[in-house]
């Protein structure tokens, strides 16, 4: 749908990107404190990784199925409200609506419900959401408001975080569970302004289409047009591996600067780390976004993909803090870079009247990469017993292969016409 760009005005940008925020200060809270803490009152400190890698494990494996699927489906919708707004409506509300549950959970199983149930709702919501820039956003715009979007990601997830852990730190196992009420009322909150704005601010146009395929067919049809769809599929896999070692880094940053840094408090060295990390993605992001109009999504990605490779080579040549810090520099701006790059370039590929369906099936690469990166601990663990620190080197060259082939493999990729 072509969009006219003299009446896409700097507050559209807000409009259609502001959920993304709302939904990154939900997982990003959830995943780093609140489900960490909440195991705690119910499985043994012995076997909390196990627990908590297999229930967002599970989480991002639904992610995977749901947001392809939903936004197939709004693709096909005949709303007159709009293709996109009724299923953000719906899953957003379903997801609030169960969000006291992860407070009132009594049990593993109780929580591991209420997590799987949420990811279906928000998921339902999220896969149409995605399909809001390719929509209504002027096709030489693509890239600022990518820029935005990623923008306002890494601020939902970074920024909501501290404020939730001034009440975390109130936190004692067994001892109730009032510490949640204010976090879980701000992430609520969060979505409700969000959800507010997206449905009654947006001026969405109603699309009436014939071109509606049965439920059961969306999985054949997509997987028969990956196949003819080369560069998307070239696009899926360097988006995995990006998100691979970003993802690998973010995970097991604490262990590294634990265990082979041995920095006196690795949790204030772990929130320095990641602070700076977040600040140099802040500082990346839009900028790029703006760049990539200018000379192309390729060029940004290889750059990208070569500036993260710099900061691994830092980690693996000077295992000093100080330089893990210029690490983390480095990688924070190539993750800036990637975040508004990559999904510009995703929206460049996408075929006419299927957007949110081939936007969900970037967030395989998304979800995908996310849960493959965890798989690396039990390397870690093995390599580390045949010689201590060995698994470490063997995680960082792996991070160093998937920036590397990342780069090289979007240089295969062609836009369509």
């Amino acid at each position: 749908m072509a969009v006219d760009s003299s009446n896409f005005r700097r507050i559209d940008y807000v409009k259609v990107t502001i959920l993304g925020l709302a939904l990154s200060a939900l997982w990003g809270s959830l995943h780093s404190i609140v489900l960490p803490l909440r195991l705690l009152d119910f499985v043994s400190d012995t076997q909390k990784n196990t627990y908590l890698g297999f229930l967002t494990l599970s989480g991002l494996l639904l992610a995977m199925i749901v947001q392809p699927i939903a936004g197939a489906i709004s693709d096909r919708s005949n709303f007159r409200w709009g293709r996109r707004r009724p299923f953000i409506l719906a899953g957003i509300i379903s997801a609030i609506v169960l969000l006291p549950g992860i407070s009132l959970a009594g049990s593993y199983a109780a929580l591991f419900a209420v997590y799987c149930l949420m990811q279906i709702c928000a998921n339902t919501a999220q896969g149409p959401y995605q399909a809001f820039i390719p929509d209504l956003v002027p096709e030489d715009k693509t890239g600022v408001a990518s820029g935005v979007k990623g923008l306002f990601e890494i601020l939902g997830g970074f920024g909501l975080v501290y404020l939730i852990v001034y009440f975390a730190n109130r936190y004692f196992v067994n001892e109730g569970n009032l510490w949640l009420i204010p976090v879980l009322g701000i992430i609520a909150a969060l979505l409700l302004i969000a959800l507010f704005i997206t449905v009654f601010a947006i001026d969405e146009p109603a699309f009436l289409t014939s071109r509606v395929l049965p439920f059961s067919s969306v999985r054949r049809h997509y997987i028969s047009r990956l196949r003819h769809n080369l560069p998307f599929l070239y696009f899926l896999v360097s988006r995995l591996l990006f998100i691979m070692a970003l993802t690998t880094l973010q995970s097991f940053s604490l262990y590294y600067l634990q265990d082979i840094i041995k920095v006196p408090n690795t949790a204030s060295a772990t929130a320095g780390l990641l602070a700076l990390v977040g600040a140099g993605m802040l500082g990346a992001v839009y900028p790029a976004g703006h760049l990539s109009d200018r000379i192309g999504r390729k060029p940004m990605l290889v750059i990208s993909g070569f500036i993260g490779a710099t900061g691994i080579l830092i980690l693996l040549l000077v295992p000093r803090y100080g330089f893990v810090l210029v690490s983390g520099a480095f990688i924070g701006i190539a993750g800036g870079i990637f975040m508004s790059s990559s999904w510009a370039l995703a929206i460049d590929l996408l075929p006419p009247n299927e957007e949110a369906g081939y936007l969900g099936l970037a967030n395989l690469a998304t979800a995908g990469g996310a849960a493959l990166a965890r798989l690396i601990g039990p390397v870690i663990d093995f390599f580390n017993t045949r010689s201590w620190g060995l698994g470490y080197r063997v995680m960082l060259l792996s991070c160093l292969l998937y920036f590397v082939v990342g780069a090289l493999l979007i240089l295969k990729v062609r836009r369509r016409r």
